[in-house]
């Protein structure tokens, strides 16, 4: 099912204010600067969102905007998230770690959320913004960095194959049923790994490559059950049919333990859930289950051990603008 989210219904001097609300519920804390039209019109903006396995699928229209993720951003949530921006229509820049990407329709780029960034859209524009936990593409933290701010050319080399299947992903996606979606989902993680070993220029055939891959699946199915209580290593391993012994091999080299993860992936969409400003805010009670957090009490004392403060502490911070 679709969020759709859009200035249309709203009082034209309050879109502005709506719309960084809006990018902000739907990626992560972001500065966003609309700047006035010629005619003076009524900003414009509209986001669809959809969610297959692991994969937030985001369609942006809007007006001329610019995004900033700043390093104070950063510091506030420092989700761990790549992204991919296939253009469109209008042109885009999308700037980080000292490249610009410029992107025509069509062009696609990736950019990370743990480090700054800009996406600069001077004219309106539609974006199509694919969003996955930076684990997922089971990439070293060194290669992550080198794939930044570049222009992947959507009809050139293997690009021209991944650009479509993005774009009919983006189109279908909210006639996917769940296993259909994540199995789509897996299959454009694939996809994504083998373009960035092709532009690395890295052989994917090491002896590595089956334990990452089952790793990646791992992962995009602890994402999609969060939100059941009774997950656990053993549920895991038996729904991939390897033993937990294996399964706690493959996590070991990866630092936290299997539990420590699924702990931690809650918290990171608790933590998101809470960091939604004004209206949008939901209860704290209400995250927490949302989430898989059957016991408020220790919910709040594994946020605050992580984060430093209670989750009301953390949505009031929030609502004051800190």
């Amino acid at each position: 099912m679709s969020l759709v989210l859009s200035t249309d219904s709203v009082p034209a001097g309050e879109r502005r204010a709506y719309w960084h609300d809006a990018v902000w519920r739907t990626f992560v804390p972001l500065d966003v600067s609309t700047p006035k039209t010629p005619s003076d019109a009524p900003f414009s903006g509209a986001v669809r969102t959809d969610r297959l396995g692991h994969l937030q699928i985001s369609t942006v229209d809007a007006d001329p905007e610019r995004v900033f993720r700043t390093p104070r951003l950063i510091a506030r949530d420092s989700a761990e998230y790549m992204l991919i921006g296939l253009q469109g229509y209008g042109p885009a820049v999308i700037t980080q770690d000292g490249r610009d990407a410029v992107l025509r329709p069509g062009d696609f780029a990736f950019y990370d959320t743990t480090r700054p960034y800009t996406l600069s859209f001077p004219d309106r524009f539609q974006m199509k913004v694919f969003q996955l936990p930076r684990q997922a593409l089971g990439l070293r933290e060194s290669d992550l960095r080198r794939i930044t701010g570049i222009t992947l050319r959507g009809d050139e080399g293997p690009a021209a194959l991944v650009a479509p299947f993005l774009a009919g992903l983006a189109a279908g996606a909210t006639a996917c049923r769940p296993p259909v979606g994540e199995m789509l989902a897996r299959n454009a993680v694939d996809l994504l790994t083998t373009l960035i070993a092709e532009h690395l220029g890295r052989d994917t055939a090491d002896t590595d490559a089956a334990h990452r891959a089952l790793l990646v699946r791992i992962r995009s199915f602890i994402d999609h059950h969060l939100a059941d209580p009774d997950l656990s290593p053993e549920s895991i391993a038996a729904a991939h049919r390897i033993s937990v012994r294996y399964l706690h091999r493959l996590f070991q080299d990866e630092g936290p333990t299997v539990s420590r993860w699924i702990q931690h992936r809650r918290l990171e969409e608790c933590r998101r859930e809470l960091s939604r400003p004004g209206r949008m805010s939901p209860t704290v009670s209400a995250v927490a289950h949302r989430w898989g957090f059957a016991n408020p009490a220790h919910f709040s004392r594994v946020f605050r051990a992580a984060y430093g403060m209670s989750p009301r502490a953390w949505q009031a911070r929030t609502d004051d603008g800190a």
